[in-house]
């Protein structure tokens, strides 16, 4: 996610950071930078000039100019401006009718995602403490509606299933009488796009927002088109009056010129982005913490609450009973990389570190993980707790076993070893401070 921008971005700042003292000349060269670095990046060319207006007059500011470090300075005016550019510092609240069920009205183009972000939003919703409705509206393109049926019964979500012939009004009118009649408070409701704008589509949604009174319209766009996600959502915004948007597709988008601009042109802020494939990864939209992550600062935040969710509490707090009696065996080895690989793609694991902002899957040996499972799954319960049996004759029979090469299995070891320092040490420091290891718990 934002590979290209966030590389360029930071090789900008690095430069500026150098710098004992920030001039007109040499401010003017980064800002130059910064503005290829943003346009190459697909932002709209008038939030990079209003961005860049705004951080040359407060960088030429007297405070900037006599401060010790002024590079440092630069870079935290830019920080503070692209995050308001965002939204702000803090996240943008989903807003609830004040009667339920609270209607979620998910609006876009064809292909941008809708079906699946409804699935995605009605598990967060889930997850919220909430008890959510699908609705499949969208009686237009062919097999819509099922697919929303089996990825939200996939995700153990309700999903209602309309009668054949019922038109887009019919489906959501009595969807919404029955989940008021079952109980269930917030409605997902899914409706139909299209591959271009036209006013029967428009329309359409007018007529389901007379009707229903949503508590929010979510325009679902697609970050990878860019410059055409922006300018749909401004298109649906004159139809219908958008209250948010979802970034769908992040992982996919180098560029990430659709996140900096379409809350600046549309005025709607970002409630949600849809960060990979899989149901679950799906996150509530922290402007400061995508700032963090697109100028190399990381988001630790992030990390932690990702860490928390996936992770079972009781098989992490087993595991560090394990660890806090020294008991850091292959087996707990095994344990943490299946923690590890709950969390998603490494790269974005990587991503949320300070500095690592700029690494790309293909620098990452993302199938490291899945050959250490299969040489610890291939080894006997004994040979796990107790690596030192593990001889020539052992460690061919596990090559075989798992598919990789002995080199393979000394490698791993090695890494082994060094973890198990690794804990001992970190367990040495909590005793000192009394405090967890990292990941197990607040």
């Amino acid at each position: 996610m934002f590979e290209s921008l966030s590389g360029k971005l930071q090789s900008v700042l690095r430069n500026l950071k150098g710098e004992a003292r920030v001039s007109e000349a040499v401010l003017g060269s980064a800002l130059r930078d910064l503005r290829m670095a943003l346009l190459e990046a697909d932002v709209h060319v008038g939030v990079v000039k209003a961005l860049l207006d705004v951080v040359r007059a407060k960088a030429l500011g007297e405070e900037v100019l006599k401060s010790l470090s002024p590079g440092q300075q630069v870079v935290k005016i830019l920080r503070d401006e692209l995050a308001l550019l965002l939204g702000g510092a803090e996240p943008a609240a989903l807003r609830f009718a004040s009667r339920p069920p609270s209607v979620f009205m998910l609006v876009g183009l064809q292909g941008s995602g809708k079906t699946t972000t409804g699935a995605k939003l009605g598990l967060w919703l889930k997850n919220s403490g909430h008890y959510p409705f699908l609705v499949p509206a969208d009686v237009h393109r062919p097999a819509a509606i099922e697919q929303l049926i089996r990825v939200g019964k996939s995700a153990g979500l309700k999903v209602y299933e309309p009668k054949p012939g019922e038109k887009p009004l019919q489906i959501a009118e009595a969807a919404c009488l029955d989940a008021r009649r079952s109980g269930y408070d917030t409605v997902v409701l899914d409706t139909a796009g299209r591959l271009h704008i036209d006013d029967d589509l428009m329309e359409e949604l007018r007529a389901l927002k007379a009707s229903l009174g949503p508590a929010e319209i979510l325009f679902v766009a697609d970050a990878m088109t860019g410059q055409d996600a922006v300018r749909s959502a401004g298109e649906f915004h004159r139809a219908v009056d958008l209250t948010g948007v979802i970034l769908t597709k992040l992982d996919g988008d180098s560029r990430g010129g659709a996140a900096l601009s379409i809350r600046h042109v549309t005025g709607v802020p970002i409630k949600f982005l849809g960060t990979g494939e899989r149901t679950s990864e799906f996150e509530v939209f922290h402007p400061d913490r995508l700032v963090g992550r697109i100028l190399g600062m990381g988001d630790l935040l992030g990390l932690i609450e990702k860490a928390e969710e996936v992770f079972d509490q009781e098989e992490a707090a087993a595991l560090e009973k394990k660890l806090r009696k020294g008991d850091f065996s292959l087996e707990s080895f095994r344990d943490q990389i299946r923690m590890i690989r709950k969390m998603g793609p490494l790269s974005g694991i990587v991503s949320m570190l300070p500095g690592m902002g700029n690494i790309r899957e293909a620098d990452l040996d993302s199938d490291a993980m899945v050959r250490a499972l299969a040489i610890v799954d291939s080894m006997t319960p004994r040979e796990r707790h107790t690596p030192q049996l593990l001889n020539g004759s052992r460690k061919r029979r596990i090559a075989r076993g798992s598919g990789q090469t002995v080199q393979e299995i000394n490698r791993l070891l090695k890494q082994f070893a060094q973890m198990r320092r690794m804990m001992k040490a970190l367990d040495t420091q909590r005793s000192r401070k009394g405090g967890k290891l990292p990941f197990f718990g607040r």
